[in-house]
């Protein structure tokens, strides 16, 4: 089991994004997915937060706010709690990321990239600013299976 954060990192109508092209058996790759990782020994979400931002980007936030909780199950990976943020306030230089290519992507084109369709579901509960959520993801395969929001069935469809 992992615990992990991502943070969809805002500015001008636009997210940070990733384009994981760089990194070894990934399984993200070549997805589009915002910034973060996962937890190390005795870190609380903020603090894992602050440290993979900082990583793979060179930013350091100065205003975030933490928005749901993303359980993520399949039949092939392990399953994953990934604590999920959004920023929109950050000081520094961005740097190149080792784990793939950062580009500032339009909000309203995020969801026509290659991204997780379960990405799709809490990327529009973020644009609603959805108070904070539970959702659950299950995948079998790279196929989303069943999508729970606050323990309520959604539909899986795109």
């Amino acid at each position: 089991m992992w615990n992990t954060t991502l943070c969809y990192i805002e500015q001008d109508g636009k997210y940070l994004m990733l384009h994981r092209v760089k990194k070894e058996n990934d399984i993200n790759h070549d997805k589009w997915i915002g910034i973060g990782g996962k937890f190390e020994e005795k870190e609380s979400p903020e603090e894992c937060l602050l440290r993979e931002v900082k990583e793979e980007t060179g930013l350091t936030l100065t205003e975030y706010a933490y928005r749901g909780l993303v359980t993520f199950v399949s039949d092939v990976w392990t399953t994953e709690y990934m604590h999920l943020f959004t920023a929109t306030g950050f000081t520094g230089t961005m740097i190149p990321c080792d784990e793939g290519d950062l580009e500032w992507v339009p909000k309203d084109q995020v969801k026509d990239l290659p991204i997780w369709t379960g990405d799709k579901i809490f990327l529009d509960l973020l644009t609603q600013d959805i108070p904070f959520f539970s959702l659950k993801l299950a995948y079998e395969g790279d196929t989303l299976v069943q999508a729970v929001l606050n323990g309520k069935e959604l539909s899986t469809q795109p």
